[in-house]
C-alpha cells in the first residue's frame, strides 16, 4: 500500500534534513499512528505520503515513496489524490465552501464523479462519519468535532484508499477528540481504509491505532506494534514522547518483579493488568 525506502528530505534553505533515511511500510488496512515532539519530522513524513513534499513543497529529496503502486515524484498530488485523502491540521482552512453538502459536493464534483453517483456518495459518506443531520448546516456553525467530520466526509466521499490525518483533534476536547478517532476506526475496521494519522495524544493514539512509529530528529526510531513500542519507554522519553500513564505504571511493576506480562495501551487492559498483579499477591 505504502512503501517508503531511504526518504531523506530538506526544505529549500535548510540547513538540516527533515526527514534522515526513513524506511517504513505501511500495509492495505493498516492504523498507523505516528508521534514524536515538536520538529520530530511527522508533518513532512505525511506530505511526502500525499505529494505535497517535493512537489508543492520543494527540497532537497532522496530515497522513494510508493504510494498504491504510484511513485510520489513521478505521479504527482492530483493524481495521488484520488489514493490519498489528506485532513489537515488547520480545519478551517481546509474547508472550500460554506455548507455541509457544498463541501463534499465540491470534491466529487473536481474529481468528475458521474452525476448519477453524487446523491448516494454523499448520503454514505456523511452517514459513515454519523453527521448525515448536518448537511444543510452552515459549516461557520459548526464545533470543532464537528468540523473534522465533515472534512473525513467530504475525503471519504471520494473513496480513496489511504487518509492521511495530520493532529486532526489538535483543537478538540476530550469528548470531541474520541468521536473523531471513532470515526476513523469504524472507517477503517468496516471499510477497510488505511488510516496514518500524526497524534499528539498518544493515551488515545494507543487506544485506537494497531501499530506507532515514533520520529525523532527526523528519524523513525521505532516503530511495530503498540504494545512492543511501548515497552521501550526509555526510548519513548528520549525522543520527548509523554508514554501514557498505564505503561509507566507497568514499568514499575516490572521492575518490582510483580508483572512480566505485555504494555497495556488503554485502561481496559490496565485494568486486566492489575487484576493480574492483585491475583498474584494475593496466592
Amino acid at each position: 500500500m505504502i512503501r517508503i525506502k531511504g526518504l531523506s528530505f530538506r526544505y529549500s534553505g535548510g540547513v538540516k534534513n527533515a526527514l534522515s533515511d526513513i524506511s517504513l511500510d505501511i500495509g492495505k488496512g493498516d492504523f498507523l499512528g505516528i508521534i514524536g515532539a515538536s520538529g520530530a519530522g511527522k508533518s513532512t513524513l505525511t506530505y511526502a505520503i500525499n505529494g505535497v513534499v517535493p512537489h508543492y513543497i520543494r527540497g532537497d529529496f532522496y530515497g522513494e515513496v510508493v504510494v498504491s503502486g504510484l511513485d510520489t515524484v513521478k505521479a504527482g498530488p492530483e493524481t495521488l489524490a484520488r489514493h490519498v485523502g489528506s485532513v489537515l491540521q488547520d480545519i478551517d482552512g481546509q474547508m472550500v465552501s460554506s455548507v455541509v453538502e457544498d463541501e463534499l459536493l465540491f470534491g466529487l464534483e473536481n474529481f468528475g464523479v458521474p452525476h448519477g453517483e453524487i446523491e448516494s456518495r454523499i448520503e454514505e459518506s456523511l452517514a459513515a462519519a454519523g453527521i448525515s443531520e448536518l448537511r444543510s448546516r452552515d459549516i461557520g456553525t459548526l464545533s470543532g468535532g464537528q468540523k473534522q467530520k465533515v472534512a473525513i466526509a467530504a475525503i471519504m466521499a471520494l473513496r480513496p484508499e489511504i487518509i492521511v490525518l495530520d493532529e486532526p483533534t489538535g483543537e478538540l476536547d476530550p469528548q470531541s477528540s474520541r468521536r473523531v478517532f471513532e470515526t476513523l476506526r469504524s472507517l477503517n475496521e468496516e471499510n477497510g481504509v488505511t488510516i496514518v494519522v500524526v497524534e499528539q495524544k498518544i493515551m488515545l493514539l494507543c487506544e485506537f491505532a494497531g501499530r506507532l512509529a515514533v520520529m525523532s530528529g527526523g528519524k523513525l526510531i521505532s516503530e511495530g506494534r503498540v504494545k512492543d513500542v511501548l515497552m521501550d519507554a526509555d526510548k519513548l522519553e528520549g525522543a520527548g514522547v509523554n508514554i501514557p500513564r498505564v505503561a509507566t505504571l507497568a514499568r514499575l511493576l516490572r521492575k518490582k518483579g510483580l508483572y512480566s506480562g505485555d504494555t497495556p495501551a488503554d485502561l481496559r487492559q490496565a485494568e486486566a493488568m492489575m487484576r493480574e498483579v492483585l491475583s498474584d499477591a494475593a496466592v
